[in-house]
């Protein structure tokens, strides 16, 4: 098997990459390590970190490169999926990976393929891999895509796993209930490894298949700690180290502490290879940044967008808390967009009671509901939503009837978000990225 015609175009590398296997998402690592093996891919001797979870490890991921970033060590990311360009998947240093490497990566792994096909997200997978291979960093993040025990990420032996959170979604892969889930995401766990939870009551199937793995299991409230203190500072402990008085992350929501108290944590587990620095620490609390996580823009007519990829219920309900904290606004009016295998009257009815107005948007591709599907959805569960449109509709309609001091909220998916920020630059209210043209 071989890749696109054209080989000059990242675009035709992805386009190939959507239709040469037969399902969109195919667990399992069989395949994925006989391409990889075929590659001739060796691990680079640094470290490795691996990320799971429902929720939290964007956050995670993005404040334990912050943090050793900070503290001078040459990092390298993976996570997925992206808002705007592919290339945020792959970041080399804090700046995305460059077209023509990951066209280089292409070509090498379809020249191993051999028999074997890839999904879009396993090409992702190895093509970081490679990458990293190249690049020599000092420190490896990996963002599991979905799950743990069968995701592509998971053909590296993690020298450090952490599971931020445990809730209800993609269950029609991972399982019917929390149980289920948690032991599938517990999968990146390794024997004689430290393993981080972000739970302060996790899954009793987490602990057990910890134990069984014979992973050194460490949890949020048992065995380390984040204590909430005084002006806007907060304590880690974790046994003998104690950092009393730390800054509060950048990323927005109290949920952001425990995100940043088990990245501390797992960096601390490995402190004997990485030491921990506590000005680190700070500046990459202080510096990190993760577009579409509760992002707020506040456009020049005093209308301020927030725009979060809040997906599953227990990423609403966060969206949720975090709106309570806002000051009032004269009218806030949500546009949601979603896909078609999300709990839609989960996530709606956890943050519904908070909009003045609350409009439904149609997202593209397959796996896009349209707008009048999802009124059908919340009109089931006795939810009000007016139908919107497309979700660039939407948009420039909820835009022409704000006022000032107004607050329009864009939420729902990966696939609501990116293209929102793509109009709020077209609009000129943000900023492009600094590399997005490079």
């Amino acid at each position: 098997m071989t890749g696109p015609a054209s080989r000059s175009s990242l675009a035709a590398w992805l386009d190939w990459q959507q239709s040469v296997h037969p399902s969109e998402i195919d667990l399992g690592l069989d395949r994925v390590r006989r391409v990889l093996e075929r590659t001739g891919w060796h691990r680079p001797g640094c470290p490795v970190f691996t990320v799971g979870g429902t929720n939290g490890k964007g956050s995670c991921v993005a404040m334990l490169d912050a943090m050793l970033r900070a503290a001078g060590h040459r990092t390298a990311c993976f996570t997925s999926p992206h808002l705007v360009d592919y290339r945020e998947r792959i970041v080399l240093g804090g700046r995305p990976v460059s077209a023509a490497s990951l066209i280089a990566a292409f070509e090498r792994i379809s020249a191993a393929l051999g028999r074997d096909s890839l999904t879009f997200f396993e090409f992702n997978t190895l093509a970081a891999l490679l990458i990293f291979e190249s690049y020599v960093p000092q420190v490896i993040i990996l963002e599991v895509g979905l799950g743990g025990r069968l995701d592509a990420v998971n053909v590296v032996d993690a020298d450090v796993a952490v599971v931020t959170s445990v809730d209800l979604d993609h269950m029609e892969w991972l399982g019917p209930d929390i149980e289920a889930i948690a032991r599938e995401k517990a999968g990146i766990f390794r024997a004689g490894r430290p393993a981080i939870c972000g739970m302060r009551s996790p899954p009793q199937s987490l602990l057990d298949t910890a134990a069984s793995s014979g992973a050194a299991l460490r949890v949020l409230g048992r065995d380390f700690a984040a204590i909430a203190g005084p002006l806007d500072r907060w304590d880690f402990i974790d046994g003998d180290l104690e950092l009393r008085g730390l800054p509060l992350p950048a990323l927005p929501g109290r949920v952001q502490l425990d995100n940043a108290a088990s990245a501390v944590a797992a960096w601390n587990s490995i402190h004997a290879r990485l030491p921990l620095l506590r000005p680190a620490v700070e500046e990459g609390l202080r510096s990190v940044s993760l577009p579409g996580r509760f992002q707020r823009v506040r456009a020049p007519s005093g209308v301020e967008w927030v725009l979060d990829v809040a997906h599953n219920p227990q990423a609403a309900r966060t969206l949720a808390a975090n709106l309570r904290e806002l000051p009032p606004a004269p009218a806030t009016v949500g546009v949601c967009a979603m896909l078609a295998d999300k709990d839609a009257t989960g996530v709606l009815g956890a943050v519904a009671p908070h909009f003045d107005r609350l409009l439904a948007a149609g997202t593209g591709g397959p796996r896009g509901l349209t707008d009048g599907q999802l009124v059908d959805r919340a009109r089931a569960a006795g939810i009000t939503v007016q139908p919107g449109g497309t979700l660039r509709q939407a948009l420039e309609s909820v835009a022409a009837a704000a006022r000032a001091g107004d607050r329009v909220v864009v939420f729902g998916s990966f696939h609501t978000v990116g293209p929102a920020l793509e109009w709020l630059e077209e609009q000129g209210l943000i900023l492009p990225a600094p590399w997005m043209n490079s």
